[in-house]
């Protein structure tokens, strides 16, 4: 009678050729993520073959890494032998899936139940579950692990060291083991610079240079991370620099470096340069349009904006949250309400992809439109509401000539249970400015410190002196201006003047232009509105003066400017 496994004898050559076999095919299933097939292979090895830690270790990894943590976990505990593979593949798979507590655990059992030691990629995945955990005492205890197990010059360890210790806020301690680090590679520098980035991004221009004196070559995470930090600083001369050794690297087709590049442009107002660069990018993605609409909005130019993200669209690419956002924005600025319906049809077939944030901004494009019905269909239909959206609708209200449906959804957010914030307040007053509810004005006004703890600022200060002065209160609104707990702005006193502007009241009108005047010199606002009153009183010699006095002083009136659409393009003309 035959037995069921393999002679004794052939053992030694047939089990490694059939466990390589298999070894293959599960690598295969974890590429494709086939788990069935996978559990299948599972179950014919331990039919055919004798067990064997090689074995377990790969069955281990593909479990951990396809996410099947439970099995994985089962596995290991079932196994009579376990090898440093073992612990490391069962440590990396929950660290992979965002399980860092049970990480730890077990890399504290390996140490205390195990005879095992761990090796560098054990305590990297170790270090990278201290990095997801929130408790940074770990990353202390590892450290005394580190230095007795003799990993303190293992560049992978210290690199991972270095990445967790950002990721906790310790910059100044991840700078210390970087600079203690005999033997660092590009990815050190990398690691420093993305807490740079993060912590202190001042201090990225000198770090670079040190990388570049000392002879490392960065890479296209260094140059992506490098225009970023300098795009949030307006460093342009830098970034020129970088620029041409970007050039030279060799690595420009980077799809991260070049949507950095273009930001670090945008961002210091170059609108040619980053255009420039975004079109010389070889495989620009949505990301790469949504950041480049963004930064044309940011730039003053909606329309641009627009074109470009009806550009992707016509490339097939499919807009994201993000996408969406910006392009109602854009719409909103213009504004263009075609465009906006367009963009709004493609916001329903994202269905459930969007969040509140795409949302806020569609009411808000709609309610900056005119069309307040519309606004009031997606509020209705939002399952949650910020109080950015309720800020969004009561601004819209007050808007459109519906001053007292303003205040009352004031009180609805209320009821509901929202806290309004001083961007609320804005609205809020606006509102009661525009009706002229005077005393709801100045209830609201003493509620913001009294009721919700929020300290006006100058806006709501603007906002009370036009509710004010344009009821007629001018002496009144100027006592509050006294009356404020801080220095009075520009913002203020112009306010103030334009009510005075508005009743004819000179002697208040000529005090708050002084005031204006004496703190920005060079706002042709307060010129033009203390030329307009004196105007409205006949008083031209005035007039004549005070203009002889902006072209001494060379202050320039800003022109006005309208946008228009003739055929889908849009295009500002001078008022």
């Amino acid at each position: 009678m035959c037995s069921s496994r393999p002679h004794s004898q052939t053992l030694s050559t047939i089990i490694p050729s059939y466990g390589q076999f298999y070894v293959d095919l599960l690598r295969k299933c974890l590429e494709s993520s086939n788990l069935l097939r996978g559990r299948a292979i599972h179950a014919k090895l331990f039919k055919i073959l004798l067990p064997s830690v090689y074995l377990h270790n790969h069955l281990l990894n593909f479990y951990a890494k396809c996410g099947r943590l439970n099995y994985a976990l089962k596995l290991f505990d079932q196994m009579c032998e376990r090898n440093v593979v073992s612990w490391s593949a069962i440590i990396s798979g929950f660290v992979q899936h965002g399980c860092s507590h049970q990480a730890l655990s077990l890399f504290s059992r390996m140490q205390h139940d195990s005879m095992v030691a761990p090796n560098e990629f054990t305590v990297v995945s170790a270090l990278h579950a201290c990095s997801l955990s929130e408790n940074p005492i770990h990353l202390y205890q590892m450290y005394g692990l580190i230095v007795r197990l003799g990993f303190e010059s293992n560049v992978f360890v210290v690199n991972a060291f270095v990445t967790a210790l950002i990721r906790h806020g310790k910059l100044l301690e991840a700078k210390e083991v970087f600079e203690g680090c005999p033997n660092k590679d590009t990815v050190s520098w990398n690691a420093m610079m993305s807490g740079f980035l993060k912590h202190s991004y001042f201090q990225l221009p000198s770090f670079w240079y040190q990388m570049i004196s000392e002879g490392f070559k960065p890479d296209h995470f260094t140059f992506a991370t490098v225009f970023t930090g300098l795009a949030s600083i307006f460093d342009l001369s830098m970034g020129l620099q970088v620029h041409g050794q970007l050039v030279k690297s060799g690595h420009g087709a980077d799809i991260c470096v070049g949507n950095s590049l273009c930001d670090m442009y945008m961002k210091n107002w170059r609108v040619s340069d980053g255009s420039k660069a975004f079109h010389e990018m070889t495989c620009a993605d949505v990301r790469s349009y949504t950041q480049m609409a963004a930064n044309y909005l940011h730039c003053g130019n909606p329309g641009k904006a627009l074109e470009l993200l009806t550009e992707m669209l016509k490339m097939g690419l499919m807009p994201n949250k993000f996408t969406l956002a910006t392009a109602f924005n854009a719409c909103a600025d213009l504004p263009s309400l075609e465009d906006g319906k367009r963009f709004h049809g493609l916001r329903i077939k994202l269905g459930s992809q969007v969040d509140i944030c795409v949302d806020n901004a569609l009411l808000d494009m709609y309610a900056k439109s005119g069309c307040m019905d519309e606004s009031w269909v997606v509020f209705n239909s939002m399952p949650n509401r910020s109080v950015v959206s309720w800020t969004a609708m009561i601004m819209g209200c007050a808007q459109n000539g519906q001053a007292r449906e303003a205040l009352e959804f004031f009180d609805d957010m209320r009821m509901e249970g929202v806290e309004p914030n001083h961007i609320t307040f804005i609205c809020v007053l606006y509102a009661c400015s525009q009706g002229g509810f005077i005393d709801e004005g100045r209830k609201y006004f003493s509620s913001m410190a009294k009721d919700h703890r929020i300290s006006p600022g100058e806006d709501h200060y603007a906002c009370m002196v036009n509710l004010l002065g344009r009821a007629g209160h001018i002496r009144e609104a100027e006592e509050l201006i006294l009356r404020m707990p801080f220095k009075p702005g520009v913002l203020v006193w112009q306010t103030l003047l334009g009510a005075c502007e508005l009743h004819g009241e000179m002697e208040i009108g000529k005090r708050a232009a002084k005031r204006a005047i004496d703190l920005d010199g060079i706002d042709p606002s307060s010129y033009v509105l203390l030329s307009n009153m004196f105007a409205g009183l006949k008083n031209w010699e005035s007039v004549r003066m005070l203009r002889k006095l902006m072209e001494n002083r060379d202050v320039k009136k800003v022109p006005g400017s309208s946008w228009i659409e003739v055929e889908n393009v849009c295009s500002v003309n001078p008022a």
